[in-house]
């Protein structure tokens, strides 16, 4: 983990309400497995806490992530301009294990696809991925290039305005001709995990699925104990530390 003061390389929006912001850092941070994140200052002052932020991309000391328009620290993150530098610290939590697995279905929404394509960059050459992403509407479809990576990929709308109408757990679940699974990989909004869970558990699907959790932070190292999250087991976890990556009978959703 190190903390440095990284380069705006560019920060452009993608979609509705979407940026792209890409920095280059002073030195080597090291291996960043998908699924693991950065906490990134805003560059204003007024915004102490940094914002965590799932890693997109990561080439040489090149760093992408993807952040939605929110509150005023994303507005702030989005009038970044080429040559700003902004502090970073990277790599944090987990990510993704796919050791020892082939075929692998992704299942992805919202903003929770990029810490999945980042996965996907990391393994395609030698696993196979099936993806099943949700978006909005037309309007918030994005990163189709990185997304076809992946062996199979299915978009799916909720309106219906961009491929067929429905979410990522039902294009999942209705595949007819999807192959028998080592691994499922999730992220996305809580409702979508949740249902994931429910339907994995009534249909008998016994591959393992590790899903990655949106939660607030704080420190983004363990300290502050604002990401908490209750686990099946009774005990609690810190999402910054203990995850983001867990396995999906393992926390409560």
């Amino acid at each position: 983990m190190k903390d440095l003061l990284a380069v705006v390389k560019s920060n452009s929006l993608i979609a509705e309400n979407i940026y792209m912001l890409t920095l280059t850092l002073p030195e080597d941070a090291g291996k960043i497995r998908g699924g693991q994140f950065v906490n990134l200052a805003t560059g204003d002052n007024s915004h102490l806490l940094r914002r965590p932020l799932g890693v997109m991309k990561a080439e040489g000391r090149d760093i992408a992530v993807c952040y939605q328009l929110k509150g005023e620290g994303t507005q702030r993150l989005a009038k970044a301009e080429a040559g700003e530098k902004l502090k970073i610290l990277l790599p944090l939590g987990n990510g993704f294990n796919l050791d020892g697995k082939k075929n692998i279905a992704v299942i992805g929404g919202g903003v929770g696809v990029f810490p999945l394509i980042a996965t996907i960059r990391e393994h395609c050459a030698e696993k196979n991925f099936y993806s099943y992403i949700g978006f909005r509407n037309k309007s918030a479809v994005c990163l189709l290039d990185e997304l076809e990576k992946s062996e199979k990929l299915t978009v799916v709308t909720d309106d219906g305005s961009f491929g067929n109408k429905g979410n990522a757990v039902g294009a999942f679940l209705n595949d007819k001709d999807k192959p028998d699974f080592d691994l499922i990989i999730a992220c996305g909004p809580p409702v979508m995990l949740k249902t994931l869970k429910k339907e994995l558990a009534e249909r008998n699907i016994d591959a393992p699925c590790l899903v990655s959790l949106e939660e607030r932070m704080g420190c983004g190292i363990g300290a502050c104990l604002v990401c908490v999250c209750k686990k099946t087991d009774g005990e609690n976890a810190r999402v910054c530390k203990d995850g983001p990556v867990f396995n999906i009978n393992e926390v409560e959703l």
